[in-house]
């Protein structure tokens, strides 16, 4: 078997895991997951509100704020559910915690990233899929597209958050640092409100603009400026992050914690 293949089983093995612990208090599961779905809906009917009114924001129709939604909480619903430990792992270098993840015969980073699952990650997906249901194209290019942009975004959301939290490795605790939640903040608006130096950082050092122009630059249709900057800033977060952690593991100390994981 190949190793590409036995890192897939490792993973897919660890995923089964999570959602079984997750299912294990299963009025728990399903109230978190649909109190975010919940969540998500009241955001989405105050702007049907606002499109009853004004037809257009800036050239986006309510169908293109409506599919930024179930991109943006689709990604990271993807991101959270699957690879739910990237926006901790700066609290597991600090504490030590790391040793377990080193003890075992698995690639680091991976490991540390799918070792955790958010329950509320799984009701924005949820969500995302609804949206498509109802505002998205269903044809089979309307569903490659929004896969497309949901795998671009998860992976945004994930190796932004490998890249910020990695400097844990260099100046400690960095808890205080920015995390997916800022993204998401800024990704679920119109790019084109935003102007100026705003808008420069959005595509930049804060990559929301990336995940909130898909419904326009590839939903709508296919930009291939657009889309091939996409794919090249998420390449650049991907390799970037994943250098950075693993430059940043050679500086690491034991923090002396024992324990065991799968």
């Amino acid at each position: 078997m190949s190793t590409v293949a036995k890192y897939i089983r490792f993973a897919l093995a660890c995923w089964k895991l999570n959602l079984a612990g997750a299912m294990e208090f299963r009025l728990s599961f399903f109230m978190t997951a649909g109190m975010m779905i919940i969540n998500n809906v009241v955001w989405i009917f105050f702007w049907q509100i606002y499109f009853d009114r004004f037809q257009l924001v800036n050239g986006w129709e309510v169908s293109d704020v409506m599919m930024l939604w179930a991109v943006t909480a689709g990604g990271f619903g993807l991101a959270n559910s699957l690879f739910g430990n990237a926006d901790n792992i700066g609290n597991i270098i600090v504490t030590g915690q790391l040793d377990t993840y080193l003890a075992q015969p698995k690639p680091v980073l991976l490991h540390v990233l799918i070792s955790r699952m958010s329950v509320s990650a799984l009701g924005d997906l949820i969500f995302a899929l609804l949206v498509f249901g109802y505002f998205g194209e269903h044809t089979w290019t309307g569903v490659l597209k929004f896969a497309v942009a949901l795998f671009l975004s998860m992976l945004i959301f994930v190796f932004f958050s490998v890249c910020i939290q990695s400097l844990a490795f260099y100046v400690g605790n960095s808890e205080g640092l920015i995390g997916q939640e800022l993204i998401v903040t800024f990704a679920t608006y119109p790019t084109d409100i935003f102007r100026g130096m705003t808008k420069v950082l959005l595509f930049t050092a804060l990559p929301a603009g990336f995940i909130s122009y898909m419904p326009i630059g590839l939903l709508r249709e296919v930009q291939p400026l657009f889309f091939g900057a996409a794919i090249g800033v998420t390449s650049i977060l991907v390799f970037g992050g994943t250098a950075l952690f693993y430059r940043g593991l050679k500086r690491y100390g034991s923090g002396n914690v024992v324990g065991m994981r799968m």
